[in-house]
């Protein structure tokens, strides 16, 4: 098949995943276009510089994914896709059944080039010719160790995300800023930890989230938590609460607000500027916005990946563009990366490229 021709029947596919976000016919092909030069150049040889040139990619991908973000694991399946290659994808042992239902909705001939299986068969490592791996710094690190230097290796290891109010007098993001935590069940890697604000407005904006996603949790219940998860969350709470309690520096006191019987969402307003990062399944700091933001974040600053801002302007943008993040958004949209992000800080398709160069007589 052409790319475009792939790129058809890969948006068809996602059409059926909202989650995933918009994919489309254009932005699969804006995203051929942006990083390989011209939507050409998987098909044939185009000019460049004084000869010609034309891109393969891998015959096989071997794409490790994480049970946290099977959204990130659908993305990859389909750039691995929409590269012409065939993909093995080890999930995990409980399962990720987004990865088969995308499959399901490709016609037969795309559908074969994609194998599934909750281990990792014996020759997958050895024959892949790129290896993608999402999971923890430890998981990264482990088959860092175990590929060959003639294998491309993609590594998505863990990252911290957060958001940032420098104006809302009319508390218009807290929708959204709730959306943004609450969704995956703040489980992936653009999830907001923490949530810094103009200070004349912090608690305010505390409280009014908490509203916010005792809202969205009526509407989207969380789903299941283990009873370790749990337990972090009510531990969380309990700390938090006697910290409060016995408050007794100038300013603001620490607060909480927490579901009513059950740990189905906790935020926590925390005048400390340091970052924070949460226990996870709805848990989210609300903090006042620090003079010195790329200092309270520094600890952490390797390790992040995006910033939802508001207002979304490009000098408020300019404003976060040192801490350290790699993708700068409206804090509605965090969950929602563009086809065309630059995925941990790189190219999503480029690493995986074989050039070929062809000189005419």
């Amino acid at each position: 098949m052409q790319t475009r021709e792939l790129a058809t029947h890969l948006a068809k596919a996602a059409r059926h995943f909202p989650w995933l976000g918009p994919v489309t016919v254009d932005g699969l092909m804006g995203l051929v276009r942006a990083e390989l030069g011209h939507e050409d150049a998987l098909d044939r040889f185009l000019p460049y510089g004084e000869h010609r040139a034309r891109a393969l990619g891998p015959c096989m991908i071997l794409h490790i994914i994480s049970g946290n973000t099977p959204h990130a694991g659908v993305q990859s399946l389909i750039r691995g896709l929409l590269l012409g290659a065939y993909n093995w994808c080890k999930i995990p042992s409980e399962g990720l059944p987004e990865i088969a239902e995308f499959c399901e909705q490709l016609p037969f001939e795309l559908a074969r080039r994609v194998i599934v299986s909750n281990e990792l068969r014996g020759d997958w490592l050895h024959q892949a010719d790129a290896v993608i791996v999402f999971g923890r710094d430890e998981t990264v690190e482990h088959f860092r160790k175990r590929v060959r230097a003639d294998q491309r290796f993609i590594p998505h290891a863990h990252r911290l995300s957060f958001g940032v109010v420098f104006d809302d007098p009319e508390f218009a993001s807290v929708a959204d800023a709730a959306l943004s935590a609450s969704l995956f069940n703040q489980q992936g890697c653009l999830s907001p930890h923490v949530y810094y604000v103009e200070p004349k407005i912090a608690r305010e904006y505390a409280e009014r989230l908490a509203k916010a996603m005792e809202e969205f949790e009526q509407a989207n219940p969380r789903g299941p938590v283990t009873l370790g998860e749990q337990t972090d969350i009510a531990a969380l709470r309990k700390d938090f609460a006697f910290r409060a309690s016995m408050h007794c520096e100038p300013g603001e006191a620490p607060a909480l607000w927490e579901s009513p019987g059950s740990t189905a969402w906790t935020v926590l307003y925390d005048p400390e500027p340091q970052f924070m990062a949460s226990c996870l399944n709805r848990v989210v700091y609300v903090k006042p916005l620090p003079d010195n933001l790329p200092l309270a974040v520094r600890r952490v600053y390797k390790h992040l990946s995006t910033v939802g801002i508001h207002p979304a302007t490009p000098e408020n943008a300019e404003k976060v563009g040192l801490t350290g993040v790699s993708r700068i958004c409206p804090i509605g949209r965090m969950q929602y990366p563009p086809l065309t992000w630059h995925h941990d800080a790189r190219p999503v398709l480029l690493p995986l490229i074989h050039w070929v160069d062809y000189e005419a007589v």
